[in-house]
């Protein structure tokens, strides 16, 4: 496939339900590109896991008995700010996913996705992409056209028009790549205007800033 390049993506699967569990490693059993590394079914064994066994992707249930998928995300991102997280759960509204992609995951999708599309998610947040379920797109945008998340319009304004130009491009999914071309600018150049703008909104992660963009401009 299009994003399988040289090694396999490593991935952790944190669910609390065991066949779920046991269905995505059979899942990804067909896969060549995903090599599954671990697994946990509570928040405190995918800290502990996540400290001993090398991975890419944390894909990450939002419910697990003993806390929040949401406090995991928080806790890893100064831990391990290169581990991506992916959350794939049974429950959605409008709050928890703009909350899952605060915390810094990449991507939030529900259970009922097929396995093309579960293993493609898998890759483009690795491309440095963000992902999320059709359905939670477009739920989450028109929760943000109808106010129930603050703007940050003046915030968007303090930025440089190139920084603003790169910051809407991330929004739209594009990697530094991607942007560069658009742009007819280096990756390098790119990725310090990227840099500079999230030192700016102390923002960490890609997905936070399209959720900021998204906020500020809708």
């Amino acid at each position: 496939m299009k994003g399988f390049v040289n090694k396999p993506i490593r991935v952790i699967i944190v669910d609390d339900h065991e066949m779920v569990r046991a269905g995505l490693r059979a899942l990804f059993g067909g896969f060549p590109q995903i090599r599954v590394m671990g697994e946990a079914a509570t928040a405190a064994e995918a800290v502990e896991i996540v400290s001993i066994v090398p991975a890419d992707v944390l894909l990450l249930d939002i419910r697990l008995p003993d806390g929040s998928g949401l406090e995991v995300c928080r806790k890893l991102q100064n831990s391990h700010p290169t581990l991506k997280v992916l959350f794939l759960t049974s429950y959605f509204n409008d709050h928890m996913v703009m909350d899952a992609l605060s915390a810094g995951a990449e991507g939030y999708l529900l259970k009922e996705i097929n396995a093309e599309v579960l293993v493609r998610s898998i890759e483009e947040i690795m491309e440095g992409k963000s992902v999320l379920d059709p359905t939670v797109t477009r739920r989450v945008v028109d929760s943000i056209r109808k106010g129930e998340t603050l703007g940050n319009r003046a915030k968007l304004e303090t930025l440089s028009p190139q920084e603003q130009k790169v910051i809407a491009l991330v929004a739209e999914g594009l990697t530094n790549k991607e942007i560069a071309v658009v742009m007819k600018l280096s990756d390098k150049t790119v990725k310090n205007y990227l840099s500079k703008l999230m030192e700016k909104l102390q923002l960490k992660r890609r997905s936070q800033a399209a959720v900021f963009y998204a906020q500020a401009t809708y």
